[in-house]
Order: C-alpha cells, then sequence, then structure tokens
C-alpha cells in the first residue's frame, strides 16, 4: 500500500502542526510494509521541509516544492487542477491538509480539526474563511474519510452536510515534550515576564477564547485572592492593558509555556469553542490543575479532570477558579490520570486501520 500524505502544514508552529509532525512519526514506527510519500509545498520554507524530514525514520519518500499557500490554494481549492499525483506517483491513499483539498485517483482521507472559521467568521480573516468554505466543498463531494479528534467535531461536521457514516472520531493527544518542570526552570521564566506571585494562566487572545468574562471573573477573585492573570498572546484591549495585575506574554518558546503551565495554580480555558482543547491535555500533562468551558469539545476531553464552567457567565467563572483553588490537588491527580487515555501511538494506529480498510475497499 502507497499512502500520500501533504505535510506543508509541518512547518508553521500551529496545532495542525502537531498533529501532522506526530502522526507521520507515529505511522512511520507502526507499520514498515507500508509505503509513505510525503508531499511538502512552501515558497521560502525549504529549510524547515527538509529538517522535518531528517528528523523522521521509516519507509518514506519525501519532497519539497516551491508551492506557496496562496497558489496551493487557487490550484486546488478554487480551480481544483493538477492531481497530486503529478508530484508523488501513483498513490494508494492520499491524507490531505486542513488548507487545500488536491484531486487524486487515490481514496481519499482528510483531518478537519474544527470550523471555527464557519461557525465564527466574524473571528476570522475573510480570506481564510473563504479558503475553508472552497476547501470543505470539495471534502463534501470527494473524500471518503473525514478524520475529527472530538464527537462535538463529528456533529459539527455532519451538521455542516457530510454523512455521519463518513466522519470517523480519532482524539488527538499531547506531546512529549510536554512535563512538569522544576522551580529553577519555573523562576526565571517567571522573571522574564514580571510573574510576582500566584497566577493563574491563559492561552490565547482571539474573541472566541471568550477573555473578556474570564477577566472580570479574575478581578472579582483576585480582589480577595492575591493573584495575578497571565495571557499568552499579545494584548487586544486597552482597559485590559492597564490592570498591573494582568500580564501579556506575547509570542513564547514551547519552553516558556511548560514553564508557566508548571508554575501556575490554573490554566483557566474558558473557550467558546474548540474542536479538540489541547491546552487541556497539555496543562494536565505538567500538573496543572483546569478550569474550561463546559460546552463544545472541552468537557469531552477534560471529562472530571477539571472544574466545569458556564463560559457566558462571570459568576460561574469566578466560582470555578475558586474550587480549583481550594481542590488544587485533588485536580492535578486527575489531571495527570486523564492525559495518559490520550496517545499518538493510538492516534496514528486508528489512521493507519483507515487507510487500510480504504485499500481493501479498492
Amino acid at each position: 500500500m502507497i499512502v500520500g500524505i501533504d505535510v506543508s502544514q509541518v512547518i508553521y508552529g500551529t496545532g495542525s502542526s502537531a498533529y501532522t509532525r506526530n502522526l507521520v512519526k507515529g505511522l512511520l514506527a507502526d507499520d514498515p510494509e507500508v509505503e509513505y510519500k510525503l508531499f511538502g509545498g512552501s515558497l521560502r520554507r525549504h529549510a524547515d521541509l527538509k529538517s522535518f524530514y531528517k528528523s523522521l525514520e521509516g519507509n518514506f519518500k519525501a519532497t519539497a516544492y516551491p508551492l506557496s499557500p496562496a497558489i496551493a490554494n487557487i490550484l486546488w481549492n478554487q480551480l481544483h487542477i493538477i492531481n497530486i499525483e503529478n508530484f508523488l506517483g501513483d498513490l494508494d491513499v492520499f491524507h490531505s491538509s486542513d488548507w487545500t483539498q488536491p484531486p487524486t485517483k487515490a481514496k481519499k482521507v482528510t483531518t478537519i480539526h474544527d470550523l471555527s472559521p464557519l461557525l465564527f467568521p466574524q473571528f476570522t480573516h475573510p480570506r481564510i474563511v473563504n479558503i475553508h468554505k472552497k476547501r470543505l466543498e470539495w471534502v463534501k463531494k470527494e473524500v471518503d474519510i473525514v478524520i475529527v479528534p472530538s464527537l462535538s467535531t463529528k456533529n459539527d461536521v455532519t451538521n455542516y452536510g457530510i454523512e455521519s457514516k463518513r466522519v470517523k472520531i480519532i482524539p488527538e493527544a499531547v506531546e512529549s515534550m510536554f512535563n512538569p518542570v522544576k522551580k529553577e526552570v519555573i523562576i526565571p521564566i517567571k522573571n522574564k515576564f514580571g510573574i510576582k506571585q500566584n497566577y493563574l494562566l491563559f492561552v490565547g487572545v482571539n474573541p472566541r477564547k471568550n477573555i473578556e468574562r474570564t477577566v472580570k471573573a479574575f478581578v472579582k477573585v483576585s480582589s480577595v485572592v492575591p493573584l495575578q492573570l497571565v495571557i499568552v498572546g499579545k494584548p487586544t484591549n486597552a482597559s485590559i492593558v492597564n490592570n498591573p495585575n494582568i500580564i501579556f506574554t506575547g509570542h513564547i518558546s514551547s519552553a516558556e509555556l511548560i514553564g508557566l503551565y508548571s508554575g501556575a495554580e490554573a490554566l483557566v480555558y474558558t473557550s467558546l469553542y474548540e474542536g479538540f482543547g489541547l491546552p487541556i491535555l497539555e496543562a494536565f500533562a505538567c500538573l496543572c490543575p483546569v478550569v474550561c468551558s463546559n460546552i463544545s469539545s472541552l468537557p469531552e476531553v477534560a471529562g472530571d479532570a477539571a472544574v466545569l464552567v458556564d463560559p457566558l457567565s462571570v459568576e460561574s467563572i469566578e466560582a470555578g477558579i475558586i474550587k480549583i483553588l481550594q481542590n488544587h490537588r485533588k485536580f492535578i491527580v486527575r489531571g495527570k490520570k486523564r492525559v495518559k487515555l490520550y496517545s499518538w501511538e493510538n492516534n496514528a494506529k486508528e489512521t493507519l486501520n483507515i487507510y487500510k480498510n480504504l485499500y481493501n475497499l479498492s
């Protein structure tokens, strides 16, 4: 069996990048009899693609073409011309990225991590919304199996018009680098960002992350309990910036994020929508307890290992923060147990089974 995979997104440092990187490494380790052909398209970052290829071991061939995301979108989402076989040769199965849907004679698989550009277009650049709309129309028409990370996302996808029988749930996982670090690692990270006392962590600044309600809840709690709120990202609201107990980190490295998880009193993740909610598992892995929303995919991922709150209620978020502070150790233990249910090895095995089932049907 020959499987082609579009790995172009692996170079961008996103959640989709982490998914692609870990999936490919898991697949290559699982069944040496399968031949993989990896396609990477980039106009300026060939070196990054080649660096990824060098990190891999197994039965694969890899190519890097001077094809920018914008050109790929025009060729494959809009015009829908030039089969992927022109780049990779004959294939039995092709697994496309979450950015473009090239035509192919092979059996087709794709992964939809979430439908946020369609469900929350007001928070997404119109160009990105249009790209996803075009791509998803081809997914509807042509793709044999759509992989999603959660039941919540499966419901979104089926509501969008893709038949339930074509949609398979394969949960994602946390990267192996996410582990608790010691105080001597945490202290210089806290010093860098001016963190002077106990703090809550909030990851992301997109409006659907629900930052304003969370800040209001934090202000109430911090009037009673000495705390700071550390927000990973750049400030978007002047009134929030002017609060001396709120710190914006801007862009940070993975090592800094791990240090912030490890030192936090809790992660507060009150998003209005997530396809999976990976920061929950990252926090669990770093022994950081979690307060998260009781909607979308988040309760599905967190189980009973987090304090669940109504993200539309400032009072509920406030009560959740107080509860996590009062039951810190209990939720650390639950989170440590919960994160072990998710692994990239299982993700790769289940994905490979999909490839093999499609191959056997051909």
